[in-house]
């Protein structure tokens, strides 16, 4: 059985473009996942990668500072494990920007640790990014 995992953060005093764009290009996202290298780009269909390969996938669909949807797996994941979704929505509320993740299909043995990876990895370097900016 698989699981999914959703979350939403708020990002204070942020452009949910920003947010975007950090996430789409490979120099911020290697910067603010802890100088893990990544390959990412801001085109639909392109092949990605991060954290020095540890996950890997493709870009389905790319709305421009709205929304990311991406095939998505991990170096530890069993070949007969399906690749899963990965969703990033992005939403200005005033001053403030809403991220709505949405991570489908993962290992039952690998939702906990991922649900962890992606606060540790990333919303919390991102928000810590952004309130020093």
């Amino acid at each position: 059985m698989s699981k999914t995992i959703t979350q939403k953060i708020v990002f204070k005093n942020s452009k949910a473009s920003e947010l975007y764009s950090m996430f789409l290009d490979s120099r911020q996202h290697t910067k603010l996942t802890g100088n893990n290298p990544s390959k990412i780009s801001a085109k639909e269909g392109a092949k990605f990668s991060a954290h020095g390969g540890y996950c890997w996938g493709k870009n389905l669909q790319l709305v421009k500072d709205k929304l990311i949807v991406q095939s998505w797996r991990a170096a530890d994941w069993k070949k007969s494990d399906m690749d899963s979704t990965f969703i990033l929505s992005f939403e200005q509320n005033k001053n403030d920007a809403v991220l709505a993740m949405t991570h489908a299909n993962l290992p039952d043995n690998q939702a906990a640790s991922l649900k962890g990876g992606w606060n540790e990895f990333y919303w919390k370097p991102w928000k810590k990014y952004l309130s020093e900016k």
